[in-house]
């Protein structure tokens, strides 16, 4: 098993369903996104750079999808911090995935490729 498949399949329910279902998500937004093992991260290219990445917030082990370019986009439901490129969109495990949401910024961050 690669560095990538073990970063799904290692992870508890419900957070294990969660990042499965954003990864579809996201290889299905755009058929040009490709999916690697990129500095240690389950990473998520467009034009050979970072579009976005997967990760589990430390103390709260919930998903996010930190967003390249993320902080040049303007959404009420992404959190910029101190960050200078990426901006975090949480995800709850336990509910619904807000895809239009996730299609909204993506849209926004595909403007500026």
């Amino acid at each position: 098993m690669t560095s990538l498949e073990e970063f799904y399949h290692e992870k508890e329910e419900p957070v294990k369903g969660c990042l499965l279902a954003l990864k579809s998500i996201i290889l299905n937004y755009n058929t040009d996104i490709t999916h690697k093992w990129y500095y240690r991260l389950p990473c998520f290219m467009y034009k050979k750079q970072i579009f976005c990445y997967l990760w589990i917030d430390r103390k709260t082990k919930t998903p996010y999808i930190a967003i390249g370019k993320g902080i040049k986009v303007d959404h009420p439901d992404l959190i910029k911090g101190d960050r200078t490129f990426t901006a975090q969109l949480m995800i709850n495990p336990n509910e619904d995935i807000p895809i239009e949401t996730i299609h909204d910024i993506f849209d926004q961050v595909m403007d500026l490729y």
